[in-house]
């Protein structure tokens, strides 16, 4: 993914995306870059300029464009799976759901959720488009920190990580998380217990935030459709509800569950190599 320190407003421009770009091709296809927080199909554009070594530029280019969609898709699978395992059935309406983060993967979160009739309460640092995704899809507005204390039944990250921490677990008061933000757990082992002996199902980022991967795999690289991209992305939802049975099973928190399996995976695929 591209740096972080790439997608500030202030530091964006296209000659260093266009600079950017040529590291990447100097890497001889080692590497293939593509969209993380704050980057656009546009910028992948600039990049691409420069390297053939990158993914997600803008559909008229013939490429998959921004992932977001499949990304908010793809975890709203898990978010589902989770929700049947906590609640005994996967419908998500009259449920409260505390999103963290609207942009564009939470946008389409919320559009999905709005569609299920859900009850949505949302925070996020641009206060503009706060007000423009509250007026469209019903949502009540929090602060930055109150968000972690809303009583509801799902909470959703999709900021920033490490979020799920000392200071924030003890006031959480709900029973699932399942959002898209990378590395939400400050310390892996010690607060992915700490929501297991809460009783909250925490369903690892990893694991259903990987629509976005999956759209650049199956439309860039495979020259699939969107359609097909979704239809991929599906398989978020049993594969959730496996790792949640593993866990359960094996005495151990979702979060490394979901690593044995992914290993299980690797050490499988190297055995036909």
């Amino acid at each position: 993914m591209v740096a972080k320190a790439l997608s500030s407003a202030h530091a964006k421009s296209e000659a260093l995306l266009r600079r950017y770009g040529q590291f990447v091709d100097s890497l001889n296809g080692k590497y293939l870059t593509a969209e993380d927080v704050g980057m656009t199909a546009k910028d992948m554009e600039y990049i691409g300029m420069e390297t053939d070594f990158v993914t997600g530029l803008p559909e008229h280019m013939g490429g998959s464009g921004e992932p977001s969609i499949v990304t908010a898709y793809g975890m709203y699978m898990g978010m589902k799976a989770a929700t049947k395992e906590a609640f005994g059935s996967d419908s998500l309406e009259g449920k409260s759901v505390a999103v963290q983060g609207v942009g564009s993967v939470g946008e389409h979160l919320l559009e999905l959720l709005h569609k299920e009739n859900a009850k949505l309460i949302i925070t996020d640092i641009n206060e503009n488009r706060l007000c423009e995704m509250s007026d469209k899809y019903g949502a009540q507005v929090v602060g930055l920190d109150e968000i972690y204390d809303q009583n509801v039944d799902i909470f959703s990250p999709n900021a920033l990580g490490a979020g799920l921490n000392d200071d924030t677990i003890p006031r959480l008061k709900c029973k699932v998380i399942a959002g898209a933000a990378n590395n939400q757990l400050a310390d892996e082992t010690r607060h992915g217990k700490a929501l297991t002996d809460r009783n909250i199902l925490y369903t690892p980022d990893f694991l259903i935030n990987a629509g976005g991967i999956i759209n650049i795999y199956s439309r860039d690289l495979q020259g699939g459709t969107l359609a097909t991209a979704k239809a991929i992305a599906e398989d978020i939802y049993p594969r959730t509800l496996a790792v949640i049975k593993k866990a359960q099973e094996n005495g151990i928190t979702t979060h490394e569950a979901a690593l044995q399996v992914a290993q299980e995976r690797i050490d499988t695929i190297a055995k036909l190599r």
